[in-house]
């Protein structure tokens, strides 16, 4: 038992080496939300790939939101949310709130998981060296940022390191004043400016489906074109129009490949990458 145990062991590692070389020294930008955040056992599995990841040689950047963490302690503090098209609108109570969670609650406690592993990280959000610049989106959203430009620069710095940037969606504008961001928008625009191998948007779903409500209908692969003709037929709506968009934007932006796949499975990032099976769908250009 243990022999054919070993066995399988070693298969699987001898299968990862063709894709660790692939990304040995590029970027791949993982964004990471959702319940795979708000369950110890996810968030162990998760920060234990990324730590994986780094240690093989890829330089992996991990970005977060925590919208579920925000909503928390609006409520605890007597704040009302309100949406539009899926954004918070953001006054300035709320943006306090929302830059005290994501830069420091969850963004230090994903630092310290990465620690308590033997890891390196460093956590940052948008503010800090001017990360991520931004103007506001429309005044009637309030502190809601649309990114100008990403400074690669200090994600470089902290790669050379040794480190694991992990970056929160907040960034700043001209003004020095913080602004609230979507965490997948940030993904996207870090992605592209690094001109990364790969971006993987680790959701709730298990990816694009060709019948939403046949789960076995997982669509494996995906170019830009192929998906704007699913969106034309109706396959792709509602909800994945946005996640979609957020895919092919970022092939638009220069990243190679783009994954959508469910963050709810356990190791679900190095499945994905390291693995000939794969779990999720991929976006290429």
């Amino acid at each position: 038992m243990n022999q054919a145990t070993n066995a399988v062991r070693a298969e699987i590692l001898t299968q990862a080496i063709p894709y660790i070389k692939e990304y040995a020294g590029k970027y791949v930008v993982a964004k990471y939300g959702g319940n795979a955040m708000t369950d110890p056992e996810l968030k162990k599995s998760v920060m234990q790939d990324i730590l994986l990841l780094r240690l093989v040689g890829v330089n992996v950047i991990l970005v977060h939101g925590g919208g579920p963490d925000i909503n928390h302690m609006l409520d605890a503090l007597h704040i009302e949310s309100h949406f539009v098209n899926g954004l918070r609108v953001t006054n300035e109570d709320t943006m306090e709130v929302v830059q005290m969670v994501l830069a420091g609650k969850i963004n230090k406690g994903l630092v310290a998981e990465l620690t308590a592993l033997g890891g390196k990280a460093a956590g940052l959000c948008g503010i800090d060296g001017n990360l991520i610049h931004v103007h506001t989106k429309d005044p009637a959203l309030g502190l809601v940022g649309e990114i100008d430009a990403v400074n690669k620069g200090i994600i470089d710095n902290l790669l050379a390191g040794g480190y694991i940037p992990v970056i929160s969606s907040v960034g700043i504008d001209d003004k020095g004043q913080p602004h609230n961001i979507n965490a997948d928008t940030a993904a996207t625009e870090i992605a592209a400016a690094l001109n990364a191998e790969c971006l993987v948007f680790m959701s709730n779903i298990d990816g694009v489906l060709k019948d939403k409500d046949n789960p076995c209908s997982l669509i494996k692969s995906l170019t830009v074109e192929e998906a704007e003709a699913l969106k034309k037929d109706g396959t792709i709506a509602g909800g994945m129009i946005p996640k979609v968009d957020g895919c092919t934007d970022a092939i638009k932006g220069g990243v190679k490949k783009v994954f959508i796949i469910n963050g709810e499975i356990p190791h679900a990032l190095l499945i994905e990458l390291l693995t000939d099976e794969g779990l999720g769908t991929m976006f290429s250009a």
